[in-house]
Formats: structure tokens, C-alpha cells, sequence
């Protein structure tokens, strides 16, 4: 990005699970955070003044019942939803005082989204897919394609770059995706419901496939909203949202 936003008074507070250098600041500070909506003729409050703190490092699972606000603040933390008041700072960026364009460079360049239903074009081969946000962003095809195929390599799909997606189960769809997720190299990575559409056995291993993402090169942040709580026992820390609060 061109120029950065002041961090808004960041505290370096440090949390207790999960890997980091003590002292070192939150990957996410959320304080306070607002969202409301308005149905009909009356006003829902998604998120009710819900603070929160992550770290880099971690496997962390949202979980609470429909309607609780799980996905809303899945979309606060990626910048594809703003709050009506609060603050949310991300990877030392005050999201709240982001331009629209600065919005858009922020998703493109420090998260990577993982959706239940992959979200792969179909026309498209794997490595297409993975090196598509890479072209979008100008960089060589030649480049792009190198990069897409050592991802597909690294979840396992080395030899499936040329299929499309009808060609592909969905474990190894899930796995396309999880690679194009990576391919910008984000600082956070937010999955909503990844192995929902997925048998257990399968689920399972793009579960472990997460917990080694967390782990990469300096640590990212992998945040995962789901309903199931064999999947959210993965995660080093699950956090309940209820009412558009947390409760752990």
C-alpha cells in the first residue's frame, strides 16, 4: 500500500496461547466493535461491543449458533464489512480509518478468504485458479504459474494442476482453494465453514493442512468459523460468540 494509516494507539499486549515472542503486538485488536443491520422495521445487532485479541501463530475456530454473529465478524476482520463503531486494528492497520481503495488493497494483499463452496471457476485449471489473484495483481504469467504449482505441490496436488474443477473431489477442491488463499502470501488467512461441504476423513486433513498454515515462515493468523465442534477442536484456541459477544 502507498502509505499506512496510523496504528490508533495498538496495545502490545500478548496472549498466552498459542506461539509468539512475548511483548509481541496482536496480530487483532478488536475493541468495542458495533455492527448493526437493519430487517424490516427493526435494527439487529450482529456484533454487541465484542472485543478480542489474536496472535499471529495460531489455529483459532469462531464458533456459536446461527445468527450469533460468527460471520460478521469473520467479514469485519477481512474488510469486507466495516463497523458502525469500535476499532479493529489487523496486522498494525486501524481497518476503520482504510480508504475504500485501501480496503481492497488490504484484502488483496494481507488475507486470504476459504469459502465453504470453494468459490473455483470453472473454466479454469487448478493452477489457474491459484495463480489468478497473482495475474490480477500484474504479475507475470510465467511467474504466477511457477508460484500457483510449488502451492499445489505444498497441499498435495502436484499432480492434478491441469484438472479443472469438475475433475477434482472436494477435498482436493478445498485443497485448490487453500492454495490460492496463499498464493499473496497473507499475514491472515479467515475460513468460513472449510470442510462443511466435505466426508469427515477429508475434512480431517484439510484440518491438519490449516494447523501447518498457521505455522509457516513467521506465523500467520488462520481464523475458522464453524458449526462443528470436532473441527473447531483442532484449532489451539475456539472462541464462542453468542448475542454479537465472545464468550470463551
Amino acid at each position: 500500500m502507498s502509505s499506512s494509516p496510523p496504528e490508533s494507539g495498538v496495545s502490545e499486549q500478548s496472549q498466552t496461547v498459542g506461539a509468539h515472542a512475548p511483548g509481541a503486538r496482536p496480530m487483532v485488536e478488536a475493541v468495542d466493535l458495533v455492527r448493526e443491520y437493519r430487517m424490516g422495521e427493526q435494527r439487529v445487532r450482529a456484533l454487541d461491543g465484542l472485543n478480542l485479541t489474536l496472535q499471529a501463530r495460531q489455529f483459532v475456530s469462531i464458533v456459536g449458533p446461527s445468527g450469533a454473529g460468527k460471520s460478521t465478524l469473520l467479514h469485519v476482520l477481512g474488510a469486507l464489512d466495516v463497523p458502525d463503531s469500535g476499532s479493529i486494528v489487523v496486522d498494525g492497520l486501524d481497518l476503520g480509518s482504510l480508504s475504500e481503495e485501501q480496503q481492497s488493497e488490504f484484502r488483496r494483499h494481507r488475507v486470504g478468504f476459504i469459502f465453504q463452496f470453494f468459490n473455483l471457476i470453472p473454466t479454469m485449471s487448478a493452477w489457474e485458479n491459484v495463480a489468478l489473484p497473482r495475474l490480477l495483481d500484474g504479475k507475470s504469467l510465467r511467474s504466477a504459474k511457477s508460484e500457483a504449482i510449488a502451492l499445489l505441490e505444498r497441499v498435495g496436488l502436484g499432480d492434478r494442476e491441469k484438472h479443472r474443477p469438475s475433475e477434482l473431489s472436494g477435498g482436493q477442491m478445498q485443497r485448490v482453494a487453500i492454495a490460492r488463499s496463499l498464493i499473496m502470501s497473507p499475514r491472515i488467512v479467515l475460513a468460513d465453514e472449510p470442510t462443511g461441504n466435505l466426508d469427515s476423513h477429508t475434512g480431517e486433513s484439510i484440518l491438519e493442512l490449516l494447523t501447518e498454515v498457521s505455522r509457516e515462515g513467521d506465523g500467520r493468523l488462520v481464523v475458522m468459523v464453524t458449526h462443528d465442534n470436532k473441527a473447531a477442536a483442532h484449532a489451539d484456541r475456539t472462541i464462542t460468540v453468542r448475542d454479537g459477544k465472545i464468550e470463551e
